[in-house]
Formats: structure tokens, C-alpha cells, sequence
């Protein structure tokens, strides 16, 4: 059986709940979802953030998580993107495609209600 390791950094945004930031096996990085949460705590919300500024903190958080397993957002090989709107698809896609140039496999969906009330949630899974 593979040696699975959770993982946690003071570099991201700490778990809502009862879950690791990630679990690192051998080979794979399984990311939790990150919302547009700072590492010290404080959540980005409309309007005094844009959708945009919230989804480069949902990346920054992943890139630290991933970063901490020993991985980087290049070796992401499937990405996540939750939205509470699709009017915010456009705006959301101008941040990540500048983080996922190399253009690993997404879903995006809609979805009723986030955490904490945010609007964007993304999660991934990389190679180690």
C-alpha cells in the first residue's frame, strides 16, 4: 500500500474543517479545495475584492500547499473550479490561465453555496 503524508503550511489559508491541505503520496499531491482565504485568515469578499483578486489567492494558496508537498502548480495535472456564478467565469479564467499555462485537465462547475460565503473555490491534484 502507498505511504500517503498530510500536509500543511502556515503559507496558505488553514483547513475550515477537518481535512489536510493535501495528502502527498509517492507519486501524486491530492490539494483540498482552497477558497480566497489569506494565510493569516482574512477572507476576500465582493465587492471589496473582485472575483479576479480572489481567484489568484485561491492559486497563491494552492501553489504554497503544493510547494510544501514538494510539488509546483507546473506538475498540476487536474484543476477544480467551483463557482457560485458562471457570470464570473470570464473573469475568473483571465487569472488562471496566467498560473496554468502548461493547461492541465479542468472541470469548472456551478454550485449552490461555497464555505464561508465566498464565490470561487479551486482544488488540484499534481504529480510529486
Amino acid at each position: 500500500m502507498a505511504e500517503m503524508k498530510q500536509v500543511f503550511t502556515k503559507d496558505a489559508a488553514f483547513p475550515a474543517g477537518p481535512y489536510s491541505q493535501a495528502i502527498a503520496t509517492s507519486s501524486t499531491i491530492y490539494c483540498s479545495g482552497q477558497i480566497p482565504c489569506t494565510p493569516s485568515g482574512e477572507i476576500l469578499t465582493l465587492p471589496s475584492s473582485t472575483l479576479a483578486e480572489m481567484t489568484e489567492l485561491c492559486i497563491k494558496n494552492l501553489s504554497a500547499v503544493l510547494k510544501a508537498a514538494g510539488s509546483e502548480i507546473g506538475k498540476v495535472v487536474k484543476v477544480n473550479v467551483f463557482l457560485t456564478s458562471m457570470d464570473g467565469f470570464a473573469e475568473m479564467n483571465g487569472v488562471y490561465e496566467k498560473f496554468f499555462t502548461h493547461k492541465p485537465a479542468r472541470s469548472c462547475v456551478a454550485v449552490y453555496q461555497l464555505p464561508k460565503g465566498v464565490p470561487v473555490e479551486i482544488e488540484c491534484i499534481a504529480l510529486a
